[in-house]
C-alpha cells in the first residue's frame, strides 16, 4: 500500500515539484496507517491457506493488495489445542508470499493462551506480520499488557488492532484509540449485543437491524469518532448473512457512507468484492478528484477555481483522500495522478 514519496519525473512534469500530495495536504496525518478497506478473517487450517492464495490472486488482478488476511486464534483454535493452532498460524504467516499482508488475532489478554499466542506468533513471525488483533479490549490497560507481551517477544514494532465489544469499552474508546501502538478499532457487534443481558433484541445483530437500534448505532458512531479523532482506522463488524449479497452490499455501503467507517471485516470470500465495491469511490468521483488535484498541483497548492467553485487545501485534502480510497480498492486512476501511486521499489 506504499506510494511514492520522492521526486518523480512524471510527477514533476504534472506540477507540484517534488512534494507529494499526501505530505502537503495531510501533514501529520500522512503518517497514519493506510490500510486495505477489507480485513478477511479465517481460522480453519484449509481456509487460512486459501485466504492467502486468494489475496495473492486478487493483488495481481487489481494491481494493489485490496484486503488483509487475519489468521484467527480466538475462534479458530480448537479448545485444548490452542498451542498447536498458534504454531500453525506462525508458520503460515512466516511462509506467506513476500508481498502478503497477513495479521493474527490472538486470544484476549485474560485468556490462558494469550501469552503463548503472542510468544509463538509474534516471536516467530513478527517480521512478516502487519498487525496483531486483540479481542475483548476493555481499557487501555489491556493494550498496555499486550504491548509488554509484544516487547517480550521482540515484536514491539507490531501495530495493535483492537476489538471493542462491550459498553464499558465503548465508553473508553477515545482513550484506547489514543494509545500510540493502536492502529485500528473494530466493533464486535455480537458480543456487544450479548453484553446487554437481553435488553437489545437479536434483530439488532442482523445486517439491517444493526443500523437502526439506538444503542448499537451509538456504539458504532463513538468508535468511528474515536478513531478519526486520533488518526486511527475504524473497522466495521461482519455481516453474518454471508449468502445474502444484497444485504452485504447494503450494510457495507451504510457503514462507509453514513457511519464513517473506512474498513470492514469479511468472514467469507464472497464478501470481499461487495466490500471493495461499497467502499470504493464512483468513477465520476475519481475523475473529478483527479482533475482538482492535478490542477492544484499545477498551482503549487494555491486556491483554484474548478467548474465555477473555489477550492483550497481544505477541499484538496478531501479529494486526495478520494484518490487514496480509489487506489486502495483497486480502481483505475487517470494518468494525471497515477504516478503518485507507483509502488516504492527496493
Amino acid at each position: 500500500m506504499s506510494v511514492v514519496r520522492h521526486p518523480d519525473p512524471l510527477t514533476a512534469a504534472q506540477g507540484g515539484g517534488s512534494a507529494h500530495p499526501r505530505d502537503v495536504l495531510l501533514g501529520a496525518q500522512a503518517a497514519s496507517a493506510a490500510l486495505p478497506v477489507c480485513d478477511h478473517y479465517s481460522g480453519a487450517p484449509a481456509r487460512m491457506l486459501k485466504s492467502l492464495q486468494l489475496q495473492a490472486q486478487m493483488t495481481e488482478e487489481f494491481g494493489a493488495c485490496v484486503f488483509d488476511v487475519t489468521l484467527d486464534c480466538e475462534d479458530g483454535a480448537p479448545v485444548g489445542d490452542e498451542a498447536a493452532h498458534a504454531a500453525l498460524v506462525a508458520r503460515l504467516a512466516r511462509d506467506a508470499a513476500p508481498a502478503a499482508r497477513v495479521g493474527a488475532r490472538v486470544h484476549p489478554v485474560d485468556h490462558p493462551a494469550f501469552a503463548h499466542d503472542v510468544a509463538t506468533i509474534a516471536g516467530e513471525a513478527g517480521h512478516r506480520l502487519t498487525h496483531i488483533m486483540l479481542p475483548k479490549v476493555e481499557s487501555v490497560d489491556d493494550v498496555v499488557r499486550a504491548e509488554k507481551a509484544l516487547q517480550r517477544a521482540s515484536a514491539g514494532h507490531l501495530p495493535l488492532q483492537v476489538l471493542i465489544e462491550s459498553p464499558a469499552a465503548v465508553h473508553r474508546a477515545f482513550e484506547i484509540a489514543a494509545h500510540p501502538l493502536v492502529q485500528s478499532l473494530s466493533f464486535g457487534l455480537m458480543d456487544f449485543v450479548s453484553a446487554h443481558g437481553g435488553a437489545i433484541p437479536a434483530s439488532a445483530m442482523t445486517s439491517s437491524g444493526q443500523f437502526t437500534h439506538p444503542l448499537v448505532v451509538r456504539a458504532k458512531l463513538e468508535i468511528a469518532s474515536a478513531c478519526h479523532a486520533h488518526g486511527k482506522v475504524p473497522s466495521h463488524c461482519v455481516v453474518t448473512e454471508f449468502s445474502d449479497m444484497a444485504a452485504m452490499q447494503a450494510a457495507a455501503s451504510c457503514a462507509a457512507r453514513e457511519f464513517g467507517y473506512t474498513r470492514m471485516w469479511s468472514i467469507h470470500p464472497a464478501q470481499i468484492r461487495p466490500i471493495l465495491a461499497a467502499f470504493a469511490p464512483t468513477q465520476d468521483d475519481i475523475e473529478v478528484a483527479s482533475k482538482i488535484i492535478a490542477s492544484a498541483a499545477d498551482a503549487d497548492w494555491a486556491p483554484i477555481s474548478f467548474d465555477g467553485t473555489l477550492h483550497d487545501r481544505a477541499s484538496f485534502r478531501y479529494y486526495w483522500q478520494v484518490l487514496e480510497r480509489a487506489h486502495s480498492t483497486g480502481r483505475s486512476l487517470p494518468p494525471a495522478v497515477r504516478a503518485w501511486f507507483v509502488p516504492l521499489l527496493p
